[in-house]
């Protein structure tokens, strides 16, 4: 039978390419004996649920234990109604440990006294489940997170009532599952729209989170496939997969699938490193919902606040730990080991300006390639007056089609060069907190340009000299003797657009021939 790569959904091993989930949470079969209640969180697409699944059925099939995972998620309907969002939840709970669980495990049904009980019917489910189950209970609540305000409180307030009471009359462990701790649970009380602290669920014992794969298990993946149907995925291959990734599961997974079931259905074809550096750049363009769900974050004030200034290479200024722990928690970033906070990885580092560049896109002119030559080759001359051309008629008033506006003349930048590309060249970006600037490589065929943005603010002096340096590092990692330089006036007594724009060129002490445009 074919075995696939999974990228929506729980894995099912008989269909699914799959590596041990519980190896990435070695320490829950601990807290179970403990008879803890914890939080496992993680991004989106991590493999949280099939995880869980894996470990409830390993519980289960010891004999010493009744696990099981169930969803709150259509309790979500209803948050400012836990009345009804109790029904709904049981309603699906009773469905979900009917499949999961033999018959002799199974829970009692509510009596119809315990049924009208508002508030306490999930406290009242366990505890009746508990003393009838000959077995103590291990319950995984999926989707945690999905439930807010008045709800969310009165489920976390029901388990915690309970837990005194553990094993014999409510669940000897139960594990919290979401994107998120406990913490960054949104509740709508109190003034605040986090419940900024544990209670009302502090009797957790650990928050876990669960890490992406190793390099290592990456390769384990990919040999799956190899070992099935014979196709070789090269170490070079499945090392830019794992550079590209960072080991984001539904990444790795996204991108041996369009390999393998698109672009190289052949089997006897090897897997290369050109074919996954290919299928990045599709799985960006095509922003399949993974990478969507990721881009609408941009627009959370808290989530702004951090990437408007990464993008910028600014300082980040006074921001608040939790909302550092929350854009770690969704997985757009992490803490890179030499200090400071970094995107996540290489394809997300793509992703997020290219998002940011979709409305500015959508607002450009018709302009005409004129910076093609007869034969299709990039003319780079061509392509710089079509941008001084570009940006002496539109460049102000696009300005304001972004709401990160720190960082607004490198979107537009980078939406006019979205459309130079879109004929068949790629652009690169590289940025990161305190460097104070954006690189750029457009590729297009057999021409290659380096592009450092730089931005002259009030009470600065003019960036030009260290522009001129850093770019000269970034052209020697290319391999380049030329490249451009922008310096965007974003002072307050900026000369007026037409006035300050201007280009010259500098030859650097290596020789390397540097056109500074100012915009």
């Amino acid at each position: 039978m074919s075995r696939w790569f999974n990228i929506a959904g729980p894995c099912q091993a008989d269909i699914h390419y799959m590596l041990s989930a519980t190896t990435r949470l070695p320490d829950l079969e601990e807290l179970i004996q403990q008879r803890s209640y914890f939080v496992v969180h993680a991004p989106r697409q991590t493999g949280k649920t099939t995880a869980m699944l894996a470990l409830a059925q390993q519980l289960t099939a010891t004999g010493r234990y009744a696990a099981v995972m169930v969803s709150v998620e259509v309790g979500s309907a209803f948050n400012h109604d836990p009345s009804a969002a109790e029904l709904a939840i049981l309603g699906t709970w009773y469905d979900t440990i009917a499949i999961r669980l033999p018959n002799e495990l199974q829970p009692p049904v509510l009596t119809q006294g315990q049924k009208e009980e508002p508030g306490r019917r999930i406290r009242s489910f366990f505890q009746a489940w508990a003393q009838s189950c000959p077995r103590p209970l291990v319950v995984f609540i999926d989707e945690i997170d999905s439930l807010q305000d008045q709800t969310l409180i009165s489920v976390l307030r029901q388990l915690r009532d309970g837990f005194p009471n553990r094993p014999e009359n409510f669940p000897s462990s139960v594990g919290l599952i979401g994107l998120r701790d406990v913490r960054d649970y949104k509740v709508a009380s109190g003034g605040s729209n986090r419940l900024n602290t544990s209670s009302p669920f502090n009797i957790k014992v650990s928050s876990i989170t669960l890490r992406n794969f190793n390099a290592t298990e990456v390769q384990e993946l990919y040999q799956q496939h190899t070992e099935d149907t014979g196709q070789i995925f090269t170490l070079e291959a499945t090392a830019t997969a794992f550079d590209l990734t960072q080991g984001q599961p539904w990444l790795v997974n996204a991108l041996a699938k369009e390999v393998v079931e698109k672009m190289v259905k052949d089997r006897s074809i090897s897997i290369t490193k050109e074919h996954i550096l290919q299928a990045k750049e599709i799985l960006i363009a095509r922003q399949d919902t993974h990478l969507d769900s990721l881009a609408e974050r941009l627009r959370e004030p808290r989530i702004k606040a951090i990437l408007e200034p990464m993008l910028a290479g600014l300082e980040l200024g006074d921001i608040p730990n939790d909302d550092i722990q929350f854009v770690i928690d969704l997985g757009l970033c992490k803490m890179h080991p030499q200090g400071g906070l970094t995107i996540a990885n290489p394809i997300y580092r793509e992703v997020l300006p290219r998002v940011l560049t979709v409305t500015p896109m959508a607002s450009l002119p018709m302009i005409a390639p004129t910076w093609l030559t007869p034969e299709g080759e990039l003319n780079i001359d061509a392509l710089l007056a079509a941008f001084l051309k570009f940006w002496r008629q539109h460049g102000e008033p696009l300005l304001g089609s972004t709401g990160y506006h720190e960082i607004a003349p490198h979107i537009v930048l980078m939406a006019f060069l979205h459309r130079v590309v879109n004929g068949g060249g790629t652009l690169e970006r590289e940025y990161a907190i305190g460097s104070d600037r954006m690189d750029l490589c457009l590729r297009y065929k057999d021409v290659t340009l380096g592009i450092e943005l730089k931005v002259w603010r009030d009470k600065k002096r003019d960036p030009l000299t260290e522009g001129i340096e850093q770019l000269e590092s970034y052209l020697g990692r290319l391999g380049l003797d030329f490249g451009w330089l922008f310096v965007f006036d974003r002072r307050k007594n900026a000369l007026p657009m037409e006035e300050r724009l201007s280009t010259e060129v500098v030859l650097t002490q290596n020789q390397r021939a540097i056109t500074v445009i100012r915009a």
